[in-house]
């Protein structure tokens, strides 16, 4: 027979289809350095099979494990790192969204897979997504199991990618945090984020790029601002702070009763999120300075303050809610792991607004 073999003759319509598996290929062989960077003892094989693997004997020194599982994307922030062509720092955006959500109820990060959604695949741009999500698992001490790269040609442009991922961890049932063991007194301990993290990325882009119908400031990127003394694209494409690591240290040795990670909603709605229906919280706004970046999309937006607040976290990435003795011992195990950490408010019994986290004071400067 002449011509191509089948097999040939296949991945050719596939590649005029829009779909490289021969570029899919060479992703792969990029990316797996970075993988087996970010292994776990418990995990079995490598890259490549159908699914992740990981040895469940680790489990047998609980008593009673509980499995805690999240996923989440990194949403529009996706668009400034294709914008920058910048895509090795958009994995700890979206490792730091599923596995600080775990951390909160105590629970320990396992094992995480990605999915990655593209117009085309770019080797290169593929391996450099991996690298930073590999990176981020060092950071927060779980494995990067498995994933999967699926080329859209016609859903998504060439250039065009998102990115999602999911975690599993593993808490002590008695060692639970949560609602249950807030109690009248506690205190509100505030952790710095490291600017805008993962949230409120559709607003900040309206604001200062006019990324929407309706105008905004149409600053480019690479337009330095005083305020950040560097350039917007690089203020944009901060990478989010994972606290994984300092919180699970956090709980192993202090009583914290529980945590709330700072994400979509601002701060009030997710405190709300661990506060008993019996008790409310007040926030002094007084007690920080959010960074730059906030007030620039306040002031330039004329964004009002409880908009800014019920989108983006306003310089907190995270809170623990703690015993008034465990206060100062919160507060220097988190700065052992590099951690900013201050007391922001307290938690106390009200009928009234029971359940609610109430915002008061100001901001210094604000």
């Amino acid at each position: 027979m002449n011509g191509a073999p089948v097999a040939d003759q296949h991945e050719n319509a596939y590649a005029a289809a829009g779909v490289s598996i021969e570029a899919a290929d060479r992703a792969i062989d990029l990316m797996k350095g970075w993988v087996d960077k970010a292994r776990r003892p418990e995990m079995i094989g490598g890259l490549g099979g159908f699914a992740g693997l990981f040895d469940a004997t680790a489990l047998t020194r609980y008593e009673q494990p509980l499995l805690a599982t999240s996923t989440d994307g990194v949403g529009t922030k996706v668009a400034v790192a294709q914008a920058m062509d910048v895509h090795d720092t958009i994995g700890f955006d979206l490792v730091g969204m599923v596995v600080d959500d775990l951390v909160v109820c105590g629970a320990e990060p396992l094992f995480m897979t990605d999915y990655i959604a593209t117009g085309r695949v770019v080797p290169e741009r593929i391996a450099a997504i991996v690298k930073g999500i590999a990176e981020a698992c060092v950071v927060a001490g779980c494995a990067l199991i498995g994933g999967e790269t699926a080329e859209h040609p016609g859903l998504l442009e060439p250039d065009e990618y998102d990115v999602a991922g999911a975690t599993t961890g593993v808490v002590e049932a008695s060692k639970l945090l949560g609602p249950g063991r807030v109690r009248p007194g506690d205190v509100v301990v505030a952790m710095e984020s490291s600017g805008l993290h993962s949230n409120g990325y559709s607003l900040v882009r309206h604001v200062l790029l006019g990324d929407t119908a309706d105008g905004g400031a149409q600053w480019a990127l690479d337009r330095h601002v005083d305020d950040f003394g560097r350039s917007l694209g690089e203020e944009l494409l901060e990478p989010t702070r994972i606290y994984a690591k300092a919180c699970l240290d956090v709980a192993a040795r202090t009583r914290v009763h529980a945590m709330s990670h700072v994400t979509g909603g601002g701060l009030a709605a997710n405190l709300e999120r661990v506060m008993p229906v019996e008790l409310s919280a007040r926030i002094d706004r007084s007690t920080w300075t959010p960074q730059p970046v906030f007030d620039v999309v306040r002031r330039v937006g004329e964004v009002s303050q409880p908009d800014l607040e019920a989108t983006l976290n306003c310089g907190v990435g995270m809170v623990a809610l703690t015993g008034a003795d465990e206060v100062n011992a919160t507060i220097e195990v988190l700065a052992g792991h590099g951690v900013r950490a201050w007391v922001a408010g307290e938690v106390r019994a009200d009928d009234v607004n029971g359940g609610r986290v109430l915002m008061e004071g100001q901001h210094p400067g604000w």
